[in-house]
């Protein structure tokens, strides 16, 4: 049986929740489960390409937001504590003039991963774009831009719990 702790990103779901995960990895088969429902992984590898990815999404839901200076994935950034990745607005004076950029950072962990993993952590960074904090209108707008956003980020923390205490997926 696994122990509790083991489902770190399952923390603050429901007991029958768990349970039913813990009796995935028990019976091995939570790997099945995702590849069915995520049988591919997405090919944007470098930065370059995330960064057009998520400028793309960024023009498609919130062409009024400022614009954004850099996209990257980041191997500094640690799942747990960080959450999965950043977004930075970053202000400084220079001169008589304020200077501001916005910045997202995706964790590396997702270069290879399914794409519906790397979009549902992008809708969220750019949601901060717009919403600082985690409050309604915040997952408002993040379903706005992903309808399946809730799903999404369940699913991708079996994800992460899989790659946690199994290994590699794909």
């Amino acid at each position: 049986m696994h122990k509790i702790n083991t489902l770190k990103y399952l923390a603050g779901y429901p007991a029958t929740v768990t349970d039913q995960v813990h009796r995935l990895l028990d019976n091995d088969k939570l790997a099945e489960l995702l590849l069915k429902k995520y049988p591919v992984t997405h090919d944007l590898r470098t930065d370059k390409a995330l960064y057009i990815y998520v400028v793309d999404m960024k023009n498609q839901f919130l062409r009024q937001s400022s614009p954004l200076s850099k996209v990257v994935y980041d191997d500094k950034i640690d799942l747990l504590h960080q959450a999965l990745g950043l977004h930075s607005f970053v202000a400084r004076v220079q001169g008589n003039n304020l200077k501001s950029k916005n910045e997202i950072r995706i964790g590396s962990i997702f270069k290879n991963g399914p794409p519906d993993f790397l979009r549902m952590i992008v809708v969220h960074e750019l949601a901060h774009l717009r919403e600082k904090q985690h409050n309604k209108a915040f997952y408002k707008l993040c379903g706005h831009m992903a309808p399946d956003y809730h799903q999404l980020e369940f699913d991708m923390r079996l994800y992460l719990t899989y790659l946690d205490l199994v290994g590699k997926l794909y």
